[in-house]
């Protein structure tokens, strides 16, 4: 997976006969400057849209973000709070999982090359092109384990 530019995107969607629209290329742009580490939700992407003036509705951030995520440039991910988040899909070697506190949510990123290793060959052996592999363990934090002791 490649870093995609407005011109990129456009040639990809094209080929599976989908437009990149201002709506589309805003959205990816918000994914690709976002700090390393950090996921936005559907809802967290309309406000911080909405805050900058931008005027997209959340069906279409929903459809967007579907769509992004089936062609393997944002990860979908299932983390705590009831409802997906999203990140852009960082190539090799930048490739992570998460580790994630039931109680606080707080989300740790964390690398390890076996998983994607045993992703790739299962999807090899079976014939599929490999978009995304990804673990997400849920678990509790130290902070939580201690509030969690009796007095």
């Amino acid at each position: 997976m490649s870093v995609y530019t407005p011109s990129s995107l456009k040639a990809e969607l094209n080929d599976r006969g989908w437009r990149l629209t201002p709506q589309r290329q805003t959205i990816l742009e918000v994914f690709q400057n976002l700090s390393r580490g950090q996921h936005l939700s559907a809802e967290d992407l309309y406000e911080m849209l909405k805050g900058e003036g931008e005027n997209i509705s959340l069906s279409t951030i929903y459809r967007t973000l579907k769509l992004l995520s089936r062609m393997g440039i944002l990860r979908e991910l299932e983390l705590a709070e009831g409802h997906k988040h999203y990140e852009i899909n960082q190539p090799h070697p930048y490739h992570h999982h998460h580790l994630l506190c039931v109680r606080c949510n707080k989300t740790i990123e964390f690398k390890n090359d076996s998983i994607l290793k045993v992703g790739s060959k299962v999807a090899e052996k079976e014939g599929y092109h490999l978009l995304d592999s990804q673990l997400t363990i849920h678990a509790i934090c130290p902070a939580c384990q201690r509030s969690l002791l009796p007095l």
